[in-house]
């Protein structure tokens, strides 16, 4: 079926919901979820630049673009079940990167597969791109999660989610990042919340984490 079926297939993006199986008050595809990544990354890409850091543009919108492409295959699988195990979330990592090989191989005229292979690889390395999409993929969660306890959910999962996101942005050395937690960040703490969760202690305990390791 050549390139129309990986066409096809985006569509298919717009009906996976992200975190099954829990009230939301606001529900998130994949597809939403990979086009917010691909604004918060570029404007993280923006501060890097201004502090003199070079980006490789083109590769940093090919993998925030398609960084979740694979999910087409094995859909959204929540995070705890995911990270659970060190050995277990490289396992699922294998059977999504198999399953997206299969079908470039299948699907996909040959010459152009080359270009598919390298556009719908894992992107998260220790490249600056690959760094600042860690970053971006973690901002989204932090947001979604946000939005949630805003609204007086209190689903443990999306305290854990908000959580697990700060903590691990907070590992990442980049301007961006630094940017974050100190302009950003307190913009959102600080709007105005009637939530019964207590963001802010969660997002003071979050932030300390590293510190106390």
């Amino acid at each position: 079926m050549g390139i129309h079926a990986y066409f096809r297939s985006l569509n298919d993006l717009e009906r996976i919901i992200r975190c099954p199986g829990k009230f939301k008050f606001e529900e998130h595809s994949v597809a939403a979820h990979s086009w917010k990544v691909v604004q918060y990354a570029k404007t993280l890409a923006d501060i890097e630049e201004k502090n003199g850091a070079s980006i490789d543009w083109k590769k940093l919108y090919e993998i925030t673009s398609s960084h979740d492409y694979g999910e087409i295959f094995i859909g959204d699988i929540k995070t705890p079940v995911k990270h659970a195990s060190p050995e277990l979330r490289l396992l699922i990592q294998k059977v999504e990167e198999g399953m997206v090989y299969n079908f470039i191989e299948e699907q996909i005229p040959e010459e152009f597969k080359e270009i598919f292979h390298n556009q719908l690889r894992e992107g998260k390395d220790h490249s600056i791109e690959g760094l600042i999409l860690e970053v971006a993929d973690k901002m989204d969660q932090v947001y979604e999660a946000f939005a949630e306890l805003k609204r007086g959910n209190t689903e443990k999962e999306f305290i854990k989610m908000y959580r697990d996101a700060l903590i691990k942005i907070n590992t990442i050395s980049l301007h961006c990042v630094d940017y974050f937690l100190k302009n950003i960040l307190p913009d959102m703490v600080n709007d105005e919340i009637t939530s019964s969760v207590d963001i802010k202690r969660i997002t003071e305990e979050a932030l300390s984490y590293r510190d106390q390791k």
